[in-house]
């Protein structure tokens, strides 16, 4: 009889980030972002934070506000073990 090793795998952590802009309402975010992290949950990881901004579109070179992108930095680099920061939204290059 063979015996299975069990791997041991980390679980990684994400945060979502989000923009409130045009005619979506944040009710309609935030069903965005629950569909997105049930993807990332079964992709096996954890959804630990969402971030949303109200925008009249997203910023060109930063997809956030500076201010938005500040916390979300700010909020990585106090929690630590962030892997992972996902967009609900294609991003440009000059936004990646």
């Amino acid at each position: 009889m063979i015996e299975k090793k069990q791997i041991s795998q980390k679980e990684q952590n994400a945060i979502l980030v989000g923009l409130v802009y045009k005619e979506q309402t944040e009710e309609r975010l935030n069903e965005y972002l629950d569909e997105l992290s049930f993807l990332a949950e079964t992709a096996g990881l954890a959804t630990v934070k969402r971030f949303t901004q109200k925008l009249p579109h997203p910023d060109s070179k930063i997809f956030v506000g500076k201010g938005k992108l500040e916390e979300i930095k700010n909020f990585i680099t106090l929690k630590g073990n962030i892997d992972l920061v996902i967009f609900d939204d294609e991003l440009t290059g000059s936004q990646i």
